[in-house]
């Protein structure tokens, strides 16, 4: 493997402070982005939903626990299916605790399609506590426009009145993951084909390394 160019140690701080720069102007424009994120019009959602949970029917004002705003991530898991997605259980994996969005007036729940007597199970194995939701026998998800994909949602609740602000998916959601964004700062970053690293760095295929976390023994 051809290593990167090695230097003394004042010839490394000297590139490492010109990456630095870049680095603070990509977090004013992150910075930026949120503020206009903030400023998006809503959409108010139409239809009378319920969805089953842990403690059975809930509404999808109840979804927010008392709380003003609701993240919704969809995972994927469609009904009577056997895959179980590396991607999303990821994603799940790398959550903060949630008492850290419910300070801020912010619940979270993960949603799928399937019924919840075939996501219990899923989650027993995992050990997630986060709250997760069936979809199954509802159009909510015809509504919001939401595929058999992942995503995510942001919602803002006003008494009764639910209204959709944000939705991200594909790479967007990736840069929420913990797991994504710590390798990106490793000089071997992710290792699949796409990224752009020095010639002869371990690649392979995106997701092709994706395990459920009690798989990778295996």
């Amino acid at each position: 493997m051809n290593l990167p160019q090695i230097v003394s140690h004042s010839e490394w701080e000297s590139a490492r402070n010109k990456l630095l720069a870049e680095e603070k102007e990509a977090t004013r424009l992150l910075a930026a982005l949120a503020a206009k994120r903030r400023r998006l019009p809503m959409t108010r959602i139409e239809g009378d939903y319920t969805f089953t949970g842990p403690e059975g029917r809930v509404s999808l004002p109840e979804l927010f626990d008392g709380r003003r705003q609701l993240i919704v991530y969809h995972f994927m898991f469609e009904p009577g299916s056997d895959h179980r997605c590396e991607g999303c259980s990821m994603f799940v994996d790398n959550l903060p605790h949630l008492a850290h969005l419910h300070a801020r007036d912010t619940s979270l729940v993960l949603m799928s399609p399937a019924p919840y007597s075939e996501l219990e199970p899923f989650k027993r194995r995992m050990g997630w506590t986060v709250p997760w939701y069936s979809a199954y026998g509802n159009d909510f998800y015809t509504e919001i426009g939401q595929g058999d994909g992942f995503a995510l949602n942001v919602f803002l609740r006003q008494d009764d009145e639910v209204y959709r602000t944000y939705h991200t998916t594909a790479r967007g959601v990736e840069t929420l993951g913990t797991s994504w964004t710590l390798l990106d700062l490793t000089p071997l970053g992710r290792q699949e084909t796409w990224e752009d690293s020095p010639e002869g760095w371990p690649q392979g295929s995106p997701y092709a390394w994706w395990r459920l976390h009690d798989e990778y023994e295996q």
